[in-house]
């Protein structure tokens, strides 16, 4: 995770470490909250491998990026995708509400929430 400013990362699941980690700068979030997303990054990489981070962008914004070992020929990139898209649909309204979290509390925007 070097390559991320550490407090931009949310969390990140790994299928290689079989590890979850929550970025501890985010602990005043919900319990229920970091659950969800710890069962959610989890069971996104059991089913498609590869690593899944979660993390804000400059603008508040919550991006999913998963990578894969290069050898990895059991990584589906058009199948994480394609969960991505659906983990997005399921959990629009967690993951709305995280970015106005983010933005209220790292980003001190309020005046357009």
């Amino acid at each position: 995770m070097d390559m991320y400013d550490e407090e931009s990362v949310l969390c990140a699941a790994s299928a290689y470490t079989k590890q979850f980690y929550f970025n501890p700068e985010y602990e005043r979030l919900p319990e229920g909250v970091k659950e969800e997303l710890q069962i959610s990054c989890v069971l996104f990489t059991e089913d498609v491998g590869g690593t899944l981070i979660l993390r804000f962008d400059e603008d508040g914004t919550l991006l999913f990026e998963t990578a894969a070992d290069e050898g990895d020929l059991l990584y589906d990139d058009i199948g994480a995708g394609l969960k991505i898209s659906l983990l997005r649909r399921e959990k629009e309204e967690l993951f709305e509400s995280l970015e106005i979290f983010y933005k209220i509390f790292y980003m001190d925007e309020t005046e357009d929430i």
